[in-house]
Order: C-alpha cells, then sequence, then structure tokens
C-alpha cells in the first residue's frame, strides 16, 4: 500500500519547519539551490544520493551550472507524501553544509 498523500494544509505545516526556497502543492514539492560553483553543485547530488538511497525515495534533480532544482513527489501515491516532507529536510542539511551563492 503507497504512503498516504498529504493535504494541502499538511504539506503547508511541513514547508514552515522547511528553507523558505521550498515550494509545494499536492502534486510536488521543489526548491531551486543556487550553489558557490559547479563542483558545489555536484557535491550536493553526491553527497545527497545515499542519504535517498537509505530511504529508498529518490528526488527528480536538474543540474545546470551551480544550480540544482529539486523536486519531490512520491510516484507510486501520486503526490505528496511524507517521505516527500522527511526528505525535503534532508536536502536542506545537505545543501547547508557547502557553499552556496552569496
Amino acid at each position: 500500500m503507497p504512503p498516504q498523500l498529504l493535504d494541502q494544509a499538511e504539506i503547508e505545516a511541513r514547508l514552515a519547519l522547511l528553507h523558505p526556497g521550498w515550494a509545494g502543492t499536492t502534486a510536488k514539492l521543489g526548491r531551486s539551490i543556487e550553489f558557490a560553483d559547479f563542483p558545489s553543485a555536484v557535491e550536493f547530488i553526491n553527497r545527497l544520493a545515499p542519504q535517498c538511497e537509505a530511504l529508498d525515495h529518490h528526488p527528480d534533480l536538474a543540474l545546470r551550472w551551480r544550480w540544482v532544482d529539486v523536486e519531490l513527489s512520491t510516484h507510486s501515491a501520486g503526490g505528496v507524501t511524507e517521505l516527500d516532507a522527511t526528505l525535503a529536510g534532508i536536502v536542506d542539511e545537505v545543501a547547508a553544509a557547502l557553499p552556496q551563492a552569496s
């Protein structure tokens, strides 16, 4: 059985606990992160990957020079679940450990 979908009020409550760059609907959560340089953006993805594997939940990532766009959705459930909120917190922790654009 897939995880339970969150409604918009539940999503807003979770977003309030995250980096202010996050936005979300019942379909997906998203954040764009600008790092100081390309190697930092790549390092972010390299550090995030093992944590995603451990959670068995995988984001959609797009790398553009020093930017990484992150989108989260539980595809098997058809929208945003608690897994996505948890992974968003992990994304914030990993991103905070690397140099970001000023």
